[in-house]
């Protein structure tokens, strides 16, 4: 007699497929969203967004019903991103090295931070999008790279970071968008530079 079949495994959970291309499809419109508002001038259609990430508009609004629940995540993924690389760049650079490479991140950040800034603000000045401490967040960044260089000798251990935000913050005012983005690295050279010690410190 032969012996019975054991019963079948369970079934794999329903949906879960279609959560992961959900996953994905999120990702890939916000990877999209990055690259639209950073290069695009003017107001970005978001049917531009969809057709850059490769995807319908119906799969965009499921997502982000409103142009402000795109920004809101666009913005609120960027500044996580721009965050934590302070660690990723600290653990494979010296840490004057992983100032300078942070410092291109951040300038990333901006390019993208213009193309959402007029609806950024529409939604700060009503409610319908909320207030993050970007200041606080930054400069939190620029103080764990700071005192990094201040303990192997890199970097100047007497700035104060948030002093340091705000000649970004100018910096970055000075430069418009489309207004020779050339010369923004070499300025950011020129702030790590001064962030080094000086002969006689």
């Amino acid at each position: 007699m032969n012996a019975p079949e054991p019963p079948p495994g369970p079934a794999p959970a329903p949906g879960r497929p279609a959560r992961a291309d959900a996953r994905r499809n999120r990702e890939k419109l916000l990877t999209a969203a990055r690259t639209v508002f950073a290069t695009a001038e003017g107001a970005v259609p978001l049917d531009a967004v969809a057709r850059e990430a490769g995807v319908g508009i119906g799969t965009l609004y499921r997502h982000f019903p409103t142009r402000e629940a795109l920004v809101e995540a666009v913005y609120a993924a960027e500044l996580d991103a721009v965050h934590a690389a302070v660690h990723t760049l600290l653990a494979d650079l010296p840490p004057d090295a992983a100032l300078r490479a942070w410092l291109d991140r951040y300038a990333a950040f901006v390019a993208a931070k213009r193309g959402l800034l007029d609806t950024l603000r529409a939604g700060w000045a009503s409610g319908s999008i909320a207030t993050p401490d970007t200041r606080g967040r930054l400069t939190a960044a620029l103080a764990t790279l700071l005192e990094a260089g201040a303990r192997t000798g890199s970097l100047r251990g007497d700035v104060d970071p948030d002093d340091v935000l705000t000649l970004l913050l100018g910096l970055f005012l000075a430069t418009p968008t489309g207004g020779a983005p050339h010369r923004v690295g070499p300025l950011l050279d020129l702030i790590v530079d001064a962030l080094r010690p000086r002969p006689g410190d």
